[in-house]
């Protein structure tokens, strides 16, 4: 048995970059900070930011680039997935990415990042096998807020 799952709560440190594949699949690329905050042996508070790549695909990268901004507070969950490549230099080079799978925004609308039409807890949820063949388009009157 093995298990791959990753969980993620943080903020966008940039817009979402959102693309479309030589097969015609939208993607999106953007990344998450998340901070850890700690008291060291002497007292004194410590922090330190990890930043995670992120890649949405389909339906749910048409709605991170839509509704995430610079800032967005959210919640995700995926899986991790390493690429490598040789780079123009010849060195081979490797990139871990989570790929996400579910996606909320925990941001409440005028806060930073966050748009005024937002829903505090928009759930968009794109399962795998549900979304691989539909190439229907996302219309506004189909967002719940």
């Amino acid at each position: 048995m093995s298990l791959n799952k990753v969980m993620l709560i943080g903020n966008l440190t940039k817009d979402p970059e959102v693309r479309t594949t030589p097969s015609g699949q939208n993607v999106a690329s953007f990344s998450v900070a998340t901070n850890m905050n700690w008291t060291d042996q002497s007292g004194q508070k410590q922090s330190k930011a990890e930043f995670h790549n992120i890649v949405a695909w389909r339906k749910l990268a048409d709605i991170c680039g839509q509704y995430l901004h610079k800032g967005s507070k959210i919640y995700l969950e995926g899986r991790l997935q390493t690429r490598d490549w040789v780079g123009q230099d010849g060195a081979k080079k490797y990139r871990t990415e989570v790929v996400a799978d579910t996606m909320q925004i925990l941001s409440r609308p005028g806060e930073v990042g966050a748009t005024p039409t937002q829903a505090e807890n928009f759930e968009a949820a794109v399962g795998a096998e549900g979304d691989a063949n539909s190439d229907e388009e996302i219309k506004i009157e189909n967002i719940p807020f």
